[in-house]
């Protein structure tokens, strides 16, 4: 059983509980998108499973009324075990959610996997014509030219500030200098992206100048958020922006929840607030 602190960030162990948590947000007109925890294997059979799962979760997404869509981690999709392992159990699911018109995204994890990530995500979204998306981190020095390569790739791209402790050769390691190449990057794909423009941060400050690009440029975008985080501030965008919450689950929780605590302090505070609210 994940305790109440712990079940704030993650939405139980099995699909079931984690599609009750999505449509309960679906009533606050906040989406979702889905994540079964699991990372770094070193075993094809278990990279097979997951995807296997990831395969009926699209199937339950697709036979719903729900808003949400699911994301996944090279990682977990076999990249540990060979480039090769990763794109083809990747394929297999994109092209099950393809086949039920749910979208996939994948998340980005430390910088030794970026360029396996980017090439898998570019082939599948041009092979889909969109239906993917990919997480790119503005705290890594080599993002503004991943961003200018992706502005005519017809998928969704994700930015973020980035959570993994990289090296400081090739990543920036002041939040101040990070905060300007988050803004930097916004303000570059609201000019030249056709939509599909994730915001993915918790910042007001981040929030509000990707709210004055869309403003500049017309631009479509969405604002994806953590679950457990900020969730008063996810109900009042999503009066008028799109808004995703980031919805974990699976039996695999203690080191999602972990990295979340450890990650920022503030994190402790927002778990502590919301059980004293209860």
């Amino acid at each position: 059983m994940i305790p109440p602190i712990a079940n704030h960030f993650v939405a139980g162990e099995s699909p079931a509980t984690a599609l009750e948590h999505v449509r309960r947000l679906n009533d606050r007109d906040v989406k979702a998108i889905l994540n079964l925890l699991g990372e770094h294997y070193d075993d094809r059979d278990a990279a097979a499973a997951d995807a296997a799962e990831y395969r009926r979760l699209v199937d339950d997404i697709a036979n719903s009324s729900l808003e949400a869509c699911i994301s996944v981690k090279p990682s977990q999709l076999g990249l540990d075990l060979g480039e090769d392992v990763f794109r083809e159990t990747l394929a297999g699911v994109v092209d099950a959610a393809a086949d039920r018109d749910v979208f996939v995204w994948i998340d980005m994890e430390d910088h030794t996997t970026t360029d396996a990530t980017l090439d898998a995500y570019e082939e599948l979204a041009r092979a889909h014509e969109g239906g993917v998306g990919v997480c790119v981190q503005a705290n890594l020095k080599r993002t503004r030219e991943d961003v200018e390569r992706l502005a005519d790739v017809p998928g969704k791209v994700r930015f973020v500030k980035g959570a993994y402790d990289e090296p400081a050769d090739i990543a920036y390691r002041d939040a101040d200098r990070v905060d300007r190449e988050y803004e930097a990057l916004l303000e570059y794909a609201f000019e030249h992206y056709d939509g599909g423009i994730a915001v993915g941060s918790h910042d007001p400050a981040m929030i509000d100048h990707a709210i004055d690009c869309h403003e500049t440029h017309g631009t479509d975008f969405e604002i994806q958020m953590l679950m457990g985080v900020r969730e008063d501030a996810q109900n009042e965008l999503a009066a008028e922006y799109s808004v995703y919450q980031y919805v974990p689950y699976g039996d695999r929780w203690k080191s999602y929840f972990y990295r979340r605590m450890t990650e920022r302090t503030a994190n402790v505070r927002f778990a502590l607030r919301a059980l004293l609210d209860r």
